[in-house]
């Protein structure tokens, strides 16, 4: 039980950074905008958590600052796909790139440098009481918890408010949208930079939390993980949280596997969240070949206003 207790408390603390990517992702994506860039995102985020707390030790700051540098990337982003029209897979591949080379150059100076206890844990005593789940729950971080509540939060907003109902009809049929007054371009804008920020403060919980220190892609093709989970749960809030969560115990157990010495190769270890995701992906794909596959309609469609009839 104990030892299954610290797989839980480690799967969390693996899966939230990858939960607020997916969450970004996903608010970007209802609107219609494809995501690709998840990847150069995080490691923006994670390179600039980094300098800063380094320099300043304010983690406010640090949360100020990687919510501005991903949010004006947002702007990039829209400027050119929402802007200008251009493929959308390509801009993302490109802050992708972007993203990787620009965080490997202004990581340098300060490669290998600790950030023990950046982020401070919310400690509930009245929980530690409750059986088996107290332990899990009663010490976890404010990122986590903020994880937590934005799940509820974006569920609630798409869901069960108009302007969720909004931004799905901009996603979905963004003439028809734009016909009833719902303001397309503005949408998309702004889908895109609070979901750039969200991606971005997955990556600074990536380093200021799961990995305290920084090296040159960090994330590991999380981002990419980010954006097959957006698939996986079908673009919901909820269901995000379960894959999320999934990937981080599957992450968790390659470390725990190795910790008890098993001869299995540690490359082969590391590869297992990254298979099963693919193959639960294939599953999924195949099972659901005659189903909608829950994704708007209008998702990676340029729209043109004067085209629009």
């Amino acid at each position: 039980m104990e030892m299954l207790t610290q797989i839980l408390i480690s799967a969390i603390s693996s899966g939230t950074p990858l939960l607020l990517a997916v969450l970004g992702g996903i608010l970007i994506e209802r609107s219609g905008i494809t995501q690709l860039g998840a990847e150069g995102l995080m490691l923006m985020g994670a390179v600039i958590a980094c300098l800063v707390y380094i320099h300043t030790g304010s983690l406010a700051l640090t949360l100020l600052c990687v919510l501005a540098v991903s949010g004006v990337l947002g702007l990039l982003h829209g400027f050119l796909c929402v802007t200008l029209h251009a493929n959308q897979v390509v801009c993302g591949l490109a802050m992708t790139i972007f993203g990787a080379g620009l965080s490997a150059y202004l990581g340098k100076p300060v490669s290998g440098q600790p950030l023990v206890g950046a982020v401070p844990k919310l400690d509930l005593p009245w929980l530690e009481n409750v059986p088996f789940l107290g332990k899990i729950f009663a010490h976890l971080d404010l990122f986590t918890w903020f994880s937590f509540v934005l799940v509820l939060v974006m569920h609630v907003f798409i869901h069960r408010t108009s302007w969720g109902l909004h931004l799905r009809a901009v996603g979905d049929n963004p003439a028809t949208a734009d016909v009833m007054g719902i303001p397309v371009v503005a949408v998309r804008y702004a889908c895109l930079v609070i979901g750039s920020m969200l991606i971005g403060i997955g990556g600074a919980d990536l380093l200021l939390v799961y990995t305290p220190t920084w090296n040159e892609g960090m994330t590991s093709g999380r981002g990419w993980i980010a954006v097959a989970l957006i698939i996986f749960a079908r673009w919901n809030p909820i269901r995000a949280l379960a894959c999320a969560y999934f990937f981080g115990v599957l992450d968790t157990l390659g470390f725990r596997v190795q910790l008890i010495g098993s001869h299995i190769p540690s490359y082969f270890l590391k590869m297992i969240p990254y298979i099963v995701t693919i193959l639960v992906l294939m599953f999924l794909g195949w099972r659901n070949r005659n189903k909608p596959s829950g994704a708007p309609e209008a998702l990676g469609v340029p729209y043109i206003r004067e085209q629009r009839f």
